[in-house]
């Protein structure tokens, strides 16, 4: 299960959450404390850039938010972010620098990494999406097994299975990882770094660094 470590998966020195990030070793042991972590580190940022508009949602000075967008607390929104309209930032959300968050978009309890793009109609939670990970257009997390039972990760490849202990994981992103159109990553998905997902695809387990996940579930190596 070495594809789905945090140490595999991400280059921590593009989020706020390094520090902590770095105490676990999947990604899925995170999710528990993003409420707690959000809070922790808003409490410490500048003043001078960041405003705390209100309890405990601090919105960097450069960020564009739409009138009609909504953040709830606890959030974090970085430098350069662009949250567009009709966005839905229910709650737990740490959002990284230069980052794209679209129009009829909704964040739960998620850590997006810096230049993250989840920009038309995306459902994005119980999740860590890496730096430079997109998301194109309607596909989604989704993070709740359908008899409500505890998500477990499997790597058919090492033929390794994992039980998170949740009932909530949705997907654990590498960097640059490219997710198309309409895709669906079924609980407990992780696809580790530089993966692309085929558009309209129905996607689940761990899925190894470079590869094509085609939508007919075949997996090819990136040339």
């Amino acid at each position: 299960m070495n594809e789905a470590k945090i140490e595999n998966l991400y280059d921590l020195t593009h989020t706020l959450a390094a520090e902590y990030l770095s105490g676990f070793t999947y990604p899925w042991e995170a999710l528990s404390g993003i409420k707690e972590l959000i809070i922790e580190i808003g409490k410490t940022l500048d003043p001078e850039e960041y405003d705390e508009i209100e309890e405990n949602v601090w919105v960097s000075k450069s960020a564009v938010i739409a009138r009609s967008a909504y953040i709830g607390a606890p959030a974090i929104i970085g430098h350069g972010t662009e949250v567009r309209h009709g966005a839905y930032i229910r709650s737990s959300a740490l959002v990284g620098e230069g980052c794209v968050v679209g129009n009829s978009v909704e964040l739960k309890n998620v850590i997006l990494f810096d230049n993250v793009q989840v920009p038309h109609y995306n459902y994005v939670g119980d999740s860590i999406l890496g730096y430079r990970a997109h998301m194109g257009a309607g596909s989604i997390t989704s993070n709740v097994k359908s008899d409500k039972s505890h998500v477990v990760v499997k790597d058919k490849f090492d033929g390794v299975e994992i039980d998170t202990e949740r009932k909530k994981f949705g997907a654990a992103l590498g960097d640059f990882c490219e997710v198309g159109c309409n895709a669906v990553l079924n609980p407990g998905t992780v696809l580790s770094r530089n993966v692309s997902v085929y558009p309209t695809s129905c996607v689940r387990g761990v899925i190894h660094h470079g590869s094509i996940f085609k939508n007919d579930g075949t997996v090819i190596e990136k040339k």
